[in-house]
């Protein structure tokens, strides 16, 4: 049985950063794309970045670009999500996701969400 455990997400101050990481387990890590969405409150939930099972191929929605960064160790079975210049509208549930193919396609495990707020 697949599980994701994020991390705890926490309080930042508008620019400063966070850091997610998402523990993997259930299968072969380094064999599934893995990925991040998030939920505002009020609103639906979307794709933040997403990242190919050998690391080299990573997306990312056009309001983090260039600010935020997906990486993944697999020999730990880790995926993290690293998030500078923070703004409020990112205050938002964090899903990690995995996908069910080695490129980002459609996610087939979620965990079960951290909570980033960001303050202005």
């Amino acid at each position: 049985q697949v599980q994701l455990v994020e991390s705890e997400g926490g309080l930042a101050q508008a620019g400063g950063s966070l850091r997610l990481s998402c523990a993997a387990s259930g299968r072969t890590f380094s064999s599934y794309a893995m990925g991040w969405f998030r939920q505002a409150p009020g609103k639906e939930r979307e794709f933040v970045a997403g990242i190919s099972a050998s690391g080299r191929i990573t997306n990312y929605a056009a309001p983090v670009k260039g600010r935020f960064t997906i990486s993944r160790d697999n020999a730990r079975n880790t995926v993290y999500l690293q998030m500078n210049s923070l703004k409020p509208e990112d205050t938002a549930v964090y899903y990690c996701v995995q996908y069910s193919t080695t490129y980002v396609s459609s996610p087939e495990y979620w965990g079960k969400g951290t909570l980033v707020t960001v303050s202005s």
